[in-house]
């Protein structure tokens, strides 16, 4: 028998899922740990693997959605690095695009650059945009500059030239130097990381390309050495913020295309599900201990940003939220993320006003109830004493809970303070985060012009059930689905993903002035790149699949929109239904055409390695575990205020269910149906129950 194993690393839990080729599919729920996560990974394999009786060899494929590139760059725990750049332009970090998420608060900051000033080296040198020399690089100053680099102590340099994507020869002279005085250093060249116009995001993507790769490759190497020693001998993947696969060797050249993997492997999976259950059109919702994050399905193909932002209050690629993290200019599922999850923390400002995140409990010491040293009230508290979750334990019985922690932690620090109730104060809690997650939703639908009402709604993650119904209330989505295992979700997701390879390359022209044959050269390029790196990673050239897109804009307009260029040979009129495509994706997302003249920018290239079989099996089938405590019942739960009806929060006796318990037939709520990786919520006057494939269906009523 043959096993893939998906591994999924979040800020609170680690979660394995072992899928073997008839669709079973064997899960392992863990605490993460944050000192080293890959010792959660390889410890809950062993386990796992002892459990099922499954011998290491044959696990064929390990999949890894990891966060240790977001962690270093939001913890600002990367590499100590330097920049080499041309004279003039050693500002450009900190210049930036001169945007802020926040125009009229005054106690906003920008986040520090990942290059301090004094470890950024100018250098006399200068290409044009058309790649004319226009001066020579002097090689005796970039010498300097990389020697006194190295006297700071360096562990990674990141050479970004004016335009070198149009004549890469000076960065490549810098490169020279650079291995030649420091074989052992870490470099990155921006004219391989990112050969694209617009110098802030160039050197932006190519810094944060060097600041995260000593410590990626460290991670991957000591999970692979890991892996050996439990006698796994399968190749390790990992996801990409895109949506496909790498192997860990280029992931570990370029770790800017994992930054976001997790949050990725989450949506891919949503797609897959829609496929299967011929949903055309979804909000993918996933909300786990540290945060939650939304993308959207549309025509059973997930969207996806040139651009996003790390770091800031909202991360999403919109390009009316700008300014507020660290840019990144690959290409990635058009996600919205917000510090909110599971284990976010609830405090009271200084001017009592309550507040919930983006600080995390974390996995340790975690939640009150988890009853592990943590005394801040979180989210999973709240859900607590409000009745939604088990008092007694999660993870199926594996993760004691103290209730009373609980509610101690959300009277002392929240309800004392404001002068409410426990319940109020807990009923707080839920909403606001309620409302956070709301916003996260709106930016990937209302401010792309889209109706959420015209969506459905696919809850996952640990704590994504619990939320899901009361964020369609908010939205007037109608309908929502919670998958099988939704807590382990991710990882499932993972599974489902091809391996890929994304390709951009700057291309400037009228659209209307444009040379079809230069184009097609540039496109043959590209695609031959792309079909070689498959072919030396064991996909013959029938099993590559390549799809072309082309970035377009109005003239004098800073922002592109992506359009995908149809199969086929090129011809005068392919650049005309590409414009006329541009046009209605244009007014589909801002509201209007323009008569202006459209400029193309970019080409992108997405080389997919097909499978010999499919990576999403029919049917997925979870083995039963021993040692369940998973119960039915009922418990008192509240459910505040409905503003619609006019009625007030109550607290309910409420039937609480297991998943199987859905299949006789609708049932109304309130109920809470409990499994072993998640709770889901159904609030009163919604019904719920199980489709063909298992999954639970949420009808809201109103």
């Amino acid at each position: 028998m043959r096993y893939r194993l998906g591994a999924d690393v979040g800020g609170t839990f680690t979660d394995l899922v072992l899928l073997d080729d008839d669709g079973t599919v064997a899960v392992h729920k863990l605490r993460s740990t944050p000192d080293d996560f890959s010792r959660a990974i390889l410890d809950g394999l062993h386990s796992l693997l002892a459990r099922e009786g499954v011998p290491p060899q044959s696990v064929a494929e390990v999949i890894h959605g990891a966060t240790v590139a977001s962690n270093a760059l939001l913890e600002h725990k990367g590499a100590l690095t330097g920049l080499i750049t041309t004279k003039g332009f050693r500002d450009v970090l900190e210049i930036g695009r001169l945007r802020m998420p926040r125009l009229y608060d005054m106690t906003w900051r920008k986040p520090r650059p990942l290059v301090e000033r004094f470890l950024r080296m100018e250098v006399t040198e200068r290409v044009d945009a058309r790649g004319q020399v226009v001066t020579p690089l002097d090689m005796a100053e970039a010498e300097a500059a990389v020697r006194h680099l190295l006297e700071q102590g360096v562990e990674s340099v990141a050479v970004c030239f004016l335009h070198s994507y149009a004549n890469p020869s000076h960065e490549e002279a810098v490169g020279a130097i650079l291995r030649r005085l420091a074989p052992n250093l870490f470099v990155s060249l921006s004219c391989q990381v990112l050969p694209e116009v617009k110098e802030f995001e160039r050197t932006s993507t190519t810094v944060i390309n060097a600041y995260l790769q000593p410590v990626v490759k460290r991670y991957l190497a000591s999970l692979e050495a890991g892996l050996r020693e439990k006698d796994v001998t399968a190749p390790l993947l990992m996801m990409q913020s895109n949506g496909g696969v790498i192997t860990a060797a280029s992931a570990g050249q370029k770790p800017i295309h994992i930054i976001e993997s997790g949050p990725a492997a989450g949506v891919i999976g949503a797609m897959r599900l829609g496929h299967r259950a011929g949903i055309s059109r979804l909000i993918s919702f996933d909300m786990g201990g540290t945060t939650a994050k939304a993308a959207t399905v549309e025509e059973g193909r997930v969207a996806r940003y040139a651009e996003y932002e790390v770091g800031g209050e909202l991360n999403t690629g919109q390009t009316l939220s700008k300014g507020g993290g660290y840019l990144v200019r690959v290409p990635a599922i058009e996600l919205a993320e917000v510090g909110s999850g599971g284990g976010s923390i609830a405090w009271v400002d200084k001017g009592g006003v309550l507040q919930v995140g983006p600080q995390s409990a974390g996995a340790s010491p975690g939640p009150a109830c988890y009853n592990a040293g943590g005394t801040q009230p979180t989210v999973t508290d709240a859900n607590v004493v409000l009745g939604y979750l088990n008092p007694l334990f999660l993870v199926g019985g594996d993760l004691p809970l103290d209730a009373d922690e609980a509610r101690r932690a959300v009277t002392d620090h929240i309800a004392g303070p404001l002068g409410l109730s426990t319940t109020e104060a807990a009923w707080g809690i839920h909403s606001i985060a309620t409302a956070r997650m709301v916003r996260a939703v709106r930016a990937v639908t209302t401010e792309k012009g889209r109706n959420p009402a015209d969506f459905t709604l696919v809850g996952f993650g640990g704590s994504g059930p619990v939320h899901a119904a009361g964020i369609a209330g908010h939205l007037g989505v109608r309908r929502v689905v919670v998958p099988p295992m939704p807590g382990l979700f991710s990882s499932v997701g993972l599974l489902f993903a091809d391996l890929e390879h994304h390709y951009v390359q700057t291309f400037w022209s009228e659209a209307g002035k444009l040379s079809v044959e230069e184009l097609g050269h540039r496109l043959a390029r590209m695609e031959e790149e792309g079909r070689g790196a498959l072919l030396r990673e064991g996909f013959p050239p029938e099993r590559v699949e390549i799809s072309r897109f082309v970035d377009m804009r109005y003239a004098w307009q800073n922002f592109e929109l992506s359009i995908p260029i149809p199969n086929g040979e090129l011809t005068a009129q392919t650049m005309q239904a590409l414009t006329e495509a541009f046009h209605g994706e244009h007014e589909k997302t801002f509201g209007y055409r323009s008569q202006e003249a459209v400029q193309v920018v970019a080409l992108r290239l997405v080389a997919r390695g097909v499978p010999e079989r499919p990576r999403a099996p029919e049917r997925l089938l979870m083995r039963a575990r021993s040692g369940s405590r998973l119960t039915r019942g009922a418990r008192r739960a509240y459910f505040g205020a409905d503003h619609a009806s006019g009625a007030a929060g109550e607290w309910r006796d409420t039937p609480v269910l297991l998943r199987a318990d859905l299949q006789a037939g609708p049932q109304p709520g309130p109920l809470v149906i409990e499994e072993y990786d998640a709770t889901t919520v159904v609030p009163p006057g919604a019904r719920a129950w199980l489709d063909e494939w298992g999954n639970i269906i949420i009808e809201m009523g109103g």
